[in-house]
């Protein structure tokens, strides 16, 4: 169970020394084992925020005050890197990978690197089988010039295989559903659902779901500000709502009817903001949050008496062997270079760049074949030039795909994939993998 008290999340300005916003302010909560909790409230109300600091995945300019603990033991970002799975809302991709490509270059930079291969792939299959792409693992991500491509549905379901790999025990997902349409968001939350069966623990942040989707949800926080309006169930939002003066419509969609009532209006702030207010008092003296506060003590007194076997789970932790440096480079060199053999287009471009090259540095030395003083001298001149055609050029190269690939490359930097000199590497090597660049530079 994942468990938070106290807990207050504040922006800082740029030296860290002054509070720019307070965007959590001191709330408490939980998330069972086997429930698809969902985070609610209107823009700006702190739904990232909550959950990017429970899974500590703040940035640099946030600062988290209080106490997260799984089942009942207080956690560490280690901890949550290792135990933990967390799906963005913006799907980043090496485009030009099929699927099966892709979630096998995942497994391999994720999982125990003593897991047979055998194993890996039942593991892989398994997945793709249960979120709908086994029929599509040969597809390309995007980018096909034949259409055959995978669809923003597709993706989301990718991307959410990719978090399974390791089995977490919880998983966050930050607006899975955002861009989709009502076909495929109710497939995904389905799927959801279903890994929430399983007894893991599933949070995620939702922006307008249907009634539909919102019926699936086992549990839901609602958010105002930065205060919690409620946490609990479906039917008892719509019941505490009730007896605040607030009911929701007939054939209305309750969480569009939840999300308006304590959203803040821009044209209207002071009034929407002491309604909001209101309700997020009024739930502090409720039954749902005093069933939270009983939550929260059983659980710190079943983790009291039961620390010798936290400390074997923790050692068991330590036990996982992560990949070595050198089969991470291995795989991260046949992502490079499927990259650059991929795209056709700018292989083009670079082999009429070496033609060029070769051609006008050809012109310059024609009829240097003697060798006398001067012509020795000439050759000289020519061997320097494609000795550095052939060094900065690559270089230059590098430098320019790297702000290109920086989002993916900090996202996979901050799970923990690889380290940053492993990737310049195994792309400075990738980039010369074209044979036919070789070929015509010489």
């Amino acid at each position: 169970m994942l468990s938070w008290q106290d807990l207050s999340v504040y922006a800082m300005d740029r030296n860290r020394c002054t509070i720019r916003k307070q965007l959590i302010n001191n709330v408490r909560g939980v998330v069972r084992p086997g429930e698809l909790t969902a985070i609610l409230g209107g823009s700006g109300a702190g739904k990232s925020s909550l959950m990017t600091a429970l899974a500590f995945h703040t940035g640099s300019g946030v600062v988290v005050h209080g106490d997260v603990r799984v089942n009942g033991v207080q956690t560490t970002s280690s901890y949550m890197r290792r135990h933990s799975g967390f799906m963005h809302q913006e799907d980043m991709f090496i485009e030009t990978m099929t699927v099966n490509e892709h979630i096998w270059f995942m497994a391999r930079m994720k999982l125990d690197r003593r897991i047979r291969t055998s194993d890996v792939r039942l593991k892989i299959d398994r997945l793709l089988k249960d979120v709908g792409l086994i029929d599509r693992c040969n597809t390309r991500i995007g980018g096909g010039d034949d259409g055959k491509v995978l669809s923003g549905g597709e993706k989301k379901r990718l991307a959410f295989a990719t978090e399974l790999l390791t089995d977490p025990e919880i998983l966050f997902l930050d607006e899975p559903t955002t861009g989709q349409d009502a076909h495929s968001a109710g497939v995904l939350v389905s799927h959801m659902t279903s890994f929430a069966s399983r007894g893991r623990t599933i949070l995620c942040t939702i922006h307008q779901p249907s009634s539909t989707i919102f019926d699936s949800f086992h549990r839901i926080i609602l958010l105002a500000s930065g205060r919690v309006a409620f946490a609990g169930t479906s039917a008892q939002a719509i019941q505490f709502f009730s007896s605040q003066g607030y009911e929701c419509p007939y054939n209305y969609n309750p969480a569009d009817f939840l999300v308006a009532t304590i959203a803040i209006a821009p044209n209207d702030a002071s009034g929407s903001g002491r309604v909001a207010q209101r309700i997020c008092d009024a739930f502090l003296t409720s039954e749902a949050c005093n069933e939270i506060d009983i939550m929260l003590q059983q659980e710190l007194n079943i983790a009291r008496s039961q620390s010798v076997n936290s400390k074997k789970n923790i050692s068991a932790s330590r036990a996982f062997k992560e990949p070595s440096c050198w089969l991470r480079l291995y795989w991260l060199l046949h992502r490079g270079v499927l990259q650059v053999l991929r795209d056709p287009s700018v292989q083009m471009i670079r082999i009429l760049q070496k033609m060029s090259v070769a051609t006008a540095a050809g012109l310059c030395f024609l009829g240097a074949v003697d060798f006398d003083q001067l012509r020795i001298q000439a050759t000289e001149g020519a061997i320097y030039l494609l000795v550095c055609e052939n060094t900065f050029f690559p270089m230059y190269a590098t430098l320019a795909l790297i702000p290109q690939e920086l989002p993916l490359l900090l996202r996979e930097y901050r799970a923990g994939m690889y380290s940053v000199h492993l990737y310049y590497t195994a792309r400075m090597i990738s980039l010369r993998a074209c044979v036919p660049q070789w070929t015509l530079s010489v």
